[in-house]
């Protein structure tokens, strides 16, 4: 099917195909030229591809990431032109391909870490968008593409995570060894100091462990900003999951006075933020497969857990699971003085801090949050909290629920190689 974008001889049309900069006022009536006057002026890439998958359109900013003369670019298929690569510069399977997909699903592609390898050989760090247009039945009839070159700005995230990582793990060393001495110190068996002392020592063995978290805090973050989370996923039964989770941190929280349960099927829970029941009785416990580490699950758990016990002086701590067909949901619940409004929506930016005299004096290094919603979000999943100030605040997740079937045939094939597809089992860290 020919795309044709303009009409041909329309009023006010004065058949001119001069330079876009160049265009009179008279010009700009000019469908064609007007449309061209648009395109030329746009600094990101843009390309019109019709539904042969060739394209038809492209504009100098796209001509010049391509490294393709703008006059032999139009004409050809977008696969000539566009060689998107993985990261190891290997072309992309053709089911993988950002067109093929769009024109396949007839939905908008985005994707914040393509790569592309232009015409020149050189391999480019790309922020996409396809959009596809459709006709009056739904049909795809072509797609545009908006990209532009992000290698630069790739390359200093890259060095902005290098230094974070290096700098926070060379300083964890002597953070260590200083925590150490303070804790000898602090041994009846092996020093004897005053109360004066031990009360100084106590503060400055607090203040470095504090340091030593941040330091941690700081090389996951940067770790899971740049991709390079470790992360071995597999099947995770949620319910056994969490049910050990609550067994091993119940202590925490009662030593506090708080009284800690694990429910399962919940009638207050959500399956999404606008407030839809799950229900579900708890005489039988279905079995809540999802596909993730279970390792970094526990370690969102724990942060939350560990939140709720701070941030609760008294009252309990809930730890549930729900969920649907298709959705897991498990949540932390707690009976603290809640989370202002205006605070909720930014909970889960880097450094975010809700600014009263609680979290001042309890502390924290304001990336916990951030990196729970980051590990949550390698497993397609979501994360968000819902609170009311003097009822407390409950933290959601949602993830996507394997079905019984789909999750024997995982473990089928893990168990047939292992080395491709390593469980998660949340046994440990």
């Amino acid at each position: 099917m020919a795309f044709n974008l303009f009409k041909k001889g329309g009023p006010g049309s004065h058949g001119k195909t001069g330079a876009a900069g160049t265009a009179t006022a008279a010009d700009l009536h000019d469908e064609k030229l007007k449309f061209e006057v648009i395109i030329n002026s746009i600094k990101d890439g843009v390309i019109l591809v019709d539904d042969q998958g060739v394209i038809q359109v492209c504009n100098p900013a796209a001509a010049a990431i391509t490294a393709w003369p703008a006059d032999e670019v139009t004409k050809i298929s977008v696969q000539s032109v566009m060689t998107f690569v993985d990261e190891k510069g290997e072309a992309l399977q053709e089911s993988q391909n950002p067109f093929t997909i769009v024109f396949k699903n007839g939905e908008h592609y985005r994707d914040n870490k393509a790569s592309l390898l232009n015409r020149d050989k050189k391999q480019l760090a790309l922020s996409l968008d396809v959009t596809p247009l459709l006709d009056t039945d739904g049909k795809v009839t072509a797609a545009i593409a908006v990209f532009r070159d992000v290698s630069q700005e790739r390359a200093e995230e890259a060095q902005r995570g290098d230094f974070i990582s290096t700098a926070s793990h060379e300083m964890r060393t002597p953070v260590a060894a200083i925590e150490g001495y303070l804790a000898l110190a602090l041994n009846a068996k092996v020093s004897t100091i005053d109360n004066r002392a031990r009360d100084y020592l106590e503060k400055a063995h607090s203040a470095t462990q504090h340091l030593g978290q941040l330091f941690q805090d700081l090389l996951t973050s940067a770790k899971a900003e740049d991709g390079r989370l470790t992360s071995h996923p597999g099947v995770v039964e949620i319910g056994s999951l969490l049910e050990q989770i609550t067994n091993d941190l119940r202590f925490a929280a009662e030593k506090k006075g708080l009284f800690v349960e694990f429910t399962v099927g919940s009638s207050n829970s959500t399956l999404d933020a606008t407030g839809g029941s799950a229900g579900g009785g708890k005489t039988v416990r279905p079995l809540y497969y999802t596909f993730a580490d279970g390792d970094r699950l526990r370690e969102v758990i724990t942060n939350l857990f560990d939140n709720a016990v701070k941030y609760t002086p008294e009252g309990k701590i809930t730890i549930g699971l729900t969920g649907d067909d298709k959705v897991v949901q498990y949540y932390v619940r707690d009976t603290g003085p809640g989370i202002p409004p205006e605070d909720a929506d930014h909970l889960f930016q880097k450094f975010y801090r809700v600014d009263n005299s609680a979290t001042r004096t309890i502390g924290g290094t304001g990336l916990g949050l951030f990196i729970c919603r980051k590990i949550i979000e390698l497993y397609q999943g979501r994360i968000w909290v819902e609170s009311e100030l003097g009822k407390g605040s409950t933290f959601y997740i949602n993830l996507p629920r394997l079905t019984t079937q789909q999750a024997e045939k995982l473990q089928a094939e893990a168990a047939a190689n292992p080395q491709l597809a390593p469980l998660g089992d949340g046994k440990g860290i």
